[in-house]
């Protein structure tokens, strides 16, 4: 009978515990800013450097001016044994977002 009540007492000890479940995040999210403007980065450094493989991509930050906008990228490629950077600068009127001038400078590092 003793070993019973010890069972009993030990059963609902356990689960009268409070377990902590973590909250559940949403793993989705939205794609950035800029994003729509990087595409257009890597598509026109392509189409500048069709024989370069892009290995990487680094958003540089956005300014803000009067009525335009301004993108920076730097992209990182691959020409056979030749590596070079390629600043890219989206510039775009704010509220149409119509392109106003893209720059594009290579650079060795």
């Amino acid at each position: 009978m003793l070993k019973l009540f010890i069972a009993v007492g030990i059963y609902f000890t356990v689960n009268s515990v409070p377990i902590y479940t973590p909250p559940v995040v949403s793993t989705i999210q939205e794609p950035p800013a800029y994003a729509k403007w990087g595409m257009l980065a890597i598509k026109e450094t392509q189409a500048k450097y069709p024989n370069a493989s892009i290995i990487d991509y680094l958003h540089q930050g956005r300014e803000s001016n009067k009525d335009s906008t301004i993108e920076k990228f730097k992209l990182w490629l691959k020409n056979g044994d030749h590596e070079f950077g390629v600043f890219v600068t989206i510039e775009f009127t704010t509220d149409t977002e119509e392109v106003v001038n893209i720059e594009m400078q290579e650079t060795s590092r």
